[in-house]
């Protein structure tokens, strides 16, 4: 089963991630292969690009635990592969030589956030949220948080959200022009495939003007994006994104094991009243 699926149908690109299992964390595996759909994508030359998952999140960002499970000699390495990688594929979008639609279903946090952000248009469902988690973790922000996010939502938001981590769901990402929302019955995908069918059939030329006009300067956003970058690597040798990340692999495996535990108590519950 390929982590990313790429296919091209009635003139329009579809890239799904498709790492469901680990809810299309971003690894290094999974970059290179949307990157490389990417590429191929330019070459086909299609109307537009569509951008999907499968899958109950959308993205989580950098796997946390692929992070602490690298010896700290090589984690610094590491994650500039992911964040460098992350930082050119977000790039690959903006520089698109079509327009780039984002269809999120559901939860997207940390870095996955730039997969969106890079998009020129993000369609969303009400299941649909948007979350950092870096002060959480003990990361530095990367995908674009610092980059492009206050351009979308206002610096003031942008900066509360991370400090705070706070959790913006699909009502206020709509709100605050993050999003738009989902028109009629359709699910996210459809909705990105019926908009992606309306740019195809718009006057070529138009389209691309628009997008020079309207698309942020991408020498800026290489700038800052690259800032980043730097942050993150200093941070993540940090005794703090050290301890951090232990707390937080340790919380969430007590959440899991809480989980299965109310399964089990269900499943018992369910066999005796079989009897």
């Amino acid at each position: 089963m390929a982590i990313v699926d790429y296919c091209i149908a009635d003139g329009i690109a579809r890239i799904g991630l498709n790492r469901p299992e680990r809810h299309n964390a971003l690894v290094p595996e999974l970059l290179d292969a949307l990157r490389e759909a990417l590429r191929a994508a330019r070459a086909a030359q299609p109307a537009a690009i569509v951008l999907h998952a499968a899958g109950p999140s959308f993205s989580t960002g950098g796997d946390v635990r692929a992070f602490y499970a690298t010896p700290p000699a090589k984690r610094r390495a590491y994650a500039d592969q992911v964040v460098g990688t992350l930082n050119a594929t977000i790039l690959d979008l903006l520089s698109a030589p079509c327009p780039t639609i984002a269809a999120v279903h559901a939860r997207v946090t940390g870095g996955s956030v730039g997969l969106v952000l890079g998009c020129d248009i993000a369609v969303a469902g009400p299941k649909a949220s948007f979350a950092p988690w870096y002060t959480a973790v003990g990361f530095s922000p990367d995908g674009a948080w610092t980059a492009l996010m206050p351009e979308r939502i206002g610096r003031a938001r942008a900066l509360e959200v991370q400090l705070l981590n706070q959790r913006i769901d699909s009502d206020e990402a709509q709100r605050l022009g993050l999003v738009s929302p989902v028109g009629g019955p359709r699910c996210a995908y459809e909705d990105a495939l019926e908009r992606a069918a309306r740019i195809r059939d718009a006057r070529a030329g138009s389209i691309a003007r628009t997008l020079a006009l309207m698309r942020p300067d991408i020498h800026v956003v290489s700038r800052a994006l690259e800032a980043e970058r730097r942050h993150f690597l200093e941070q993540i040798e940090t005794d703090e994104a050290e301890a951090g990340m232990a707390a937080f692999l340790g919380r969430r495996q007590e959440s899991v094991g809480l989980k299965r535990s109310a399964r089990a108590r269900r499943e018992n519950e369910r066999k005796s009243s079989d009897f």
